[in-house]
């Protein structure tokens, strides 16, 4: 099976190996990835280069209408997600009205479905915009990446189309006060003839010290599941190996959960 894109606004309810039963929101084009990172495992696919045609953007009204909808079906049939959460086809903060967006699902989640939380998963690369800093502020769960806290293994890993640094990404992290949950897939394999693994000692040893500076309030753990876009050279890490990385983060007084 290869890579995908969600081709709706607002896809399931799924099940989520880390949120449980997820309303999942794209704010991003249904028919390519919009992102400012390439990542080597993307379900997605690879992020399309600078210069090939933009694809536009889901609407404030079509993603609101979109939301009411789904919220208002579920409701009449008894249903209810565990969490509404905004990922989708790319980078969902890199959307221009995403802090009005996520004003709106407040409301309509106060409104249809109050027991469920809203999450974000973000590369964290856009968090020092104020929008999107405010908007963050407010979910339930500020999911933010952070592969590795080495220059040389963003790189490799994320393949970012954007300039930034470990040491920025992390001071950025650091700046939420706690109110923030680090998501790190780990891996190993290679790519493009040099050798990709983010748990190696010193890996490891650089990854809990920026944590130890980040003090989030919680720590997911998890490696790949599905199709990757490099070609099937990548290795999933086994689950005894991430509970025994999750066990020096929870030595850390950090709360750690381990997909696998």
């Amino acid at each position: 099976m290869g890579t995908f894109l969600f081709d709706k606004v607002v896809f399931g309810p799924v099940k989520s190996r880390r949120l449980g039963v997820s309303l999942g929101i794209n704010l991003l084009p249904c028919n390519k990835k919009f992102c400012n990172f390439s990542c080597i495992y993307c379900e997605c696919g690879w992020t399309p280069r600078p210069g090939d045609e933009r694809s536009p953007l889901p609407t404030r009204e079509e993603v609101y209408e979109s939301l009411a909808s789904k919220l208002q079906e579920m409701k009449v049939n008894n249903l209810r997600a565990d969490v509404i959460t905004y990922a989708g086809n790319g980078e969902p903060t890199l959307h221009p009205e995403f802090h009005q967006i996520i004003d709106d699902s407040i409301a309509l989640r106060n409104r249809y479905s109050p027991g469920t939380k809203i999450a974000v998963l973000s590369n964290a690369t856009t968090i020092t915009k104020p929008s999107v800093r405010s908007a963050l502020m407010k979910v339930d769960m500020n999911i933010l990446k952070l592969d590795s806290a080495r220059d040389e293994t963003i790189q490799l890993h994320n393949q970012p189309r954007v300039k930034i640094s470990a040491e920025e990404l992390i001071n950025n992290l650091a700046s939420f006060n706690g109110k923030v949950i680090i998501q790190t897939l780990f891996l190993r394999g290679r790519y493009n003839g040099k050798v990709i693994d983010n748990t190696t000692p010193d890996e490891i040893e650089a990854w809990l010290k920026a944590l130890t500076r980040i003090r989030p309030e919680e720590v997911m753990i998890y490696t790949i599941a599905r199709a990757t876009p490099e070609g099937g050279m990548l290795i999933k890490i086994p689950e005894k190996e991430l509970q025994g990385i999750a066990e020096r983060v929870e030595k850390l007084g950090i709360k750690t959960q381990v997909s696998a």
